[in-house]
């Protein structure tokens, strides 16, 4: 029996494992196809080839959930710490165009970025693979999470800020943008818009989280090393 029970367990995992490969391939789709049209400017929150990608990969994300959630030995524990990733896999596209509901163009592209928390979950948890140390996973997945928000930020900062402030010319201006304010050193590019300087102050507010992590993580090894 308890043979039986390890085996089913171990299965459970290898399936969780395999769904969250699936996660991401489906998170980079989405990631490179939101960077293409912004990079080469195109206003595809009126593009319906995107509405349809992002419609079946949150449909895929749906299915993912419930799929976990079935396999779940305790399944409330799963909805109460799962509960944002079934909030963040509704297809909010579609059902805002179904009822014919509209939003502003920087409203309408920041939740294209909606899904991809779930991405950037399964993208921790499968660089967290890589090592067995607690620590250095913990370090790797805060990374990923730190670098992911300064890249959607950059993109995002583009978008709205590109055409209207005359110090972003190019995406590499917003990339120095969110680089520099993410370090809360801050940089000679100053948000013009309104959605501009709320991302200021977000991605401010995700480096003063994550960098202190350095510090942890630098301490520990310092402190491995003495023991040794």
């Amino acid at each position: 029996m308890k043979t039986d029970s390890s085996n089913h367990r171990t299965q459970g995992k290898g399936l969780i494992g395999l769904l969250d490969i699936i996660v991401l391939i489906l998170s980079v789709v989405l990631v490179v196809d939101i960077s293409v049209d912004t990079l080469q400017n195109i206003p595809f929150y009126t593009q319906s080839e995107f509405m349809k990608i992002q419609f079946g990969v949150c449909i895929s994300f749906l299915a993912i959930f419930f799929i976990e959630l079935s396999i779940a030995k305790d399944k409330k524990r799963f909805l109460i710490h799962h509960f944002i990733f079934l909030l963040v896999a509704i297809p909010y596209h579609a059902i805002f165009s179904l009822f014919g509901w509209t939003s502003s163009p920087e409203v309408s592209y920041l939740f294209r970025f909606v899904p991809l928390i779930r991405g950037g979950y399964a993208l921790a948890i499968i660089a967290g693979w890589f090592t067995k140390n607690k620590i250095t996973g913990l370090f790797i997945a805060y990374l990923v999470i730190l670098f992911t928000c300064i890249y959607f930020g950059s993109l995002a900062f583009y978008f709205t800020e590109f055409n209207m402030n005359p110090l972003v010319h190019h995406y590499s201006d917003a990339l120095w943008w969110a680089f520099m304010d993410a370090t809360t050193v801050g940089s000679n590019i100053i948000a013009v818009t309104p959605t501009g300087k709320i991302l200021s102050v977000m991605l401010a507010a995700v480096g003063m989280m994550m960098f202190p992590i350095f510090t942890v993580y630098i301490t520990n090894i310092v402190e491995r090393n003495n023991k040794g």
